[in-house]
């Protein structure tokens, strides 16, 4: 089984708090290794050979073990450490060999996971592997003259005893071995595919905060249009007014007072709508929708209309006595419906129900956009179409709720003030 690597990534170093479970690891198993030779003493089982010195014996059983404590921080270091001292306490009889055993596969695979170099890597752990099985050879052919002739008086099997016994030690080897191998590529690939997802999000993070920076950017450049429009309609009346006031003037002072009157409340309700500008917005290349621009909150009905269409049991209820808005927040309220609606048709799995109130209040208007569906995923709170109503409610100083509702379903509600000249003006 191959696994596909790249040599051109470096896995990053151990953290603090992985250099000190290392050595928390390497003492522990360098104890464990002691008891372990502890036991064997005590059994008799020298099954390498007459042992050493009971002082090399102790010096070689944790001169094998112990570098385990810098295995993540120098790899190839540690693996060569480990490999050398493994093979000489072989050689010298040493009675401890499993925990030994452990140490080795321990530090070739830390080898294969964290390698900063990966081509040395794989050509460091070949060679300690196959220094091992020559090491294995060596132990057999010195072994084989120790034979005696009733070694194997109870074999029974179909198999030669010195071949079963050659071929036995070759086939866990090489398990024990090609495990430490395997795991070892597979932990290193497993950290470069974290690190590679990792990288896209950020990626998908950076992207999603620049579609969120367009759609403000976006939906002020359309507000400042917008506002263009109301401001410029209301200068021009501002002139045409003044214009028929100074003609009639003289022989007529009652209908210049009323134009004048009227030049007053039209440069108020002017002031008014470039008081809900958000700093400056600058203008942006393209033409602006003039049909979009001049829809307002009495075409809201058209909205419920093509939900209907849509094959929605959708109503519209408009409550208090409605009154003339200012045309910014006239097509503010519009938007917001036409979003909400257009949210429920695209995210709600199995609405029926749309219901569309307009209420005008005593210094507020309100609208609120309710369904009986459920969300096709969870709400994503930066969403364009989100990010778009509350950037044109915040520009009105207004507030804007969205969330679910008790008994099911999804709502909207948008309150956009009224400025004190919608009430004259009403």
């Amino acid at each position: 089984m191959s696994i596909e690597t790249s040599d051109a990534w470096q896995r990053p170093g151990p953290t603090a708090e992985q250099r000190r479970l290392d050595l928390y690891a390497g003492l522990a198993a360098t104890a464990l290794a002691l008891f372990s030779l502890t036991l064997a003493r005590s059994t008799g089982a020298f099954v390498l050979g007459p042992p050493p010195s009971g002082l090399e014996q102790v010096l070689w059983t944790v001169a094998v073990p112990l570098p385990l404590i810098w295995r993540r921080r120098f790899p190839a270091a540690a693996t060569l450490a480990v490999s050398a001292a493994f093979v000489v306490s072989q050689v010298r009889a040493v009675p401890e060999w499993q925990l030994s055993s452990w140490a080795l596969f321990a530090a070739v695979f830390t080898l294969g996971a964290w390698g900063r170099d990966r081509r040395m890597s794989r050509r460091l752990r070949v060679g300690v592997i196959a220094v091992m099985f020559i090491w294995l050879g060596v132990y057999y052919m010195l072994s084989y003259g120790k034979i005696t002739g009733n070694a194997f008086a109870d074999a029974v099997g179909p198999v030669p005893p010195v071949l079963a016994l050659i071929v036995n030690g070759v086939l866990v080897n090489g398990l024990f071995f090609g495990f430490a191998y395997f795991f070892g590529e597979t932990a290193w690939l497993a950290a470069r595919r974290q690190h590679e997802v990792a990288q896209q999000a950020e990626r998908l993070r950076r992207s999603q905060a620049e579609a969120r920076e367009h759609a403000v950017v976006g939906e002020r450049v359309r507000i400042a249009r917008e506002l263009h429009d109301v401001v410029a309609h209301h200068v021009s009346v501002m002139g045409v007014q003044a214009s028929a006031c100074r003609r009639v003037l003289d022989k007529d002072p009652a209908k210049a007072r009323l134009a004048l009157a009227s030049i007053e409340e039209s440069a108020r309700t002017a002031v008014d709508e470039l008081r809900r500008m958000l700093g400056v917005l600058r203008a942006r290349d393209g033409a602006p929708d003039r049909a979009a621009q001049s829809a307002g909150i009495d075409q809201i009905d058209a909205v419920v209309d093509r939900a209907r269409e849509a094959g929605l049991r959708a109503t519209l209820g408009v409550y208090g006595e409605p009154m003339p808005l200012p045309e910014s927040v006239s097509q503010a309220a519009y938007r917001v419906a036409q979003e909400a609606v257009t949210n429920v048709l695209k995210h709600a799995t199995g609405a029926s129900l749309l219901d569309v109130r307009v209420r005008y209040l005593a210094q507020e208007v309100e609208i609120e956009v309710t369904d009986d569906g459920r969300a096709t995923r969870p709400t994503n709170t930066d969403g364009l179409g989100l990010v778009g109503m509350r950037e044109r409610v915040a520009t009105h100083g207004g507030a804007l709720e969205v969330g679910p509702r008790t008994g099911g379903g999804w709502r909207v509600r948008v309150r956009l003030p009224l400025p004190v000249a919608a009430g004259r003006l009403a």
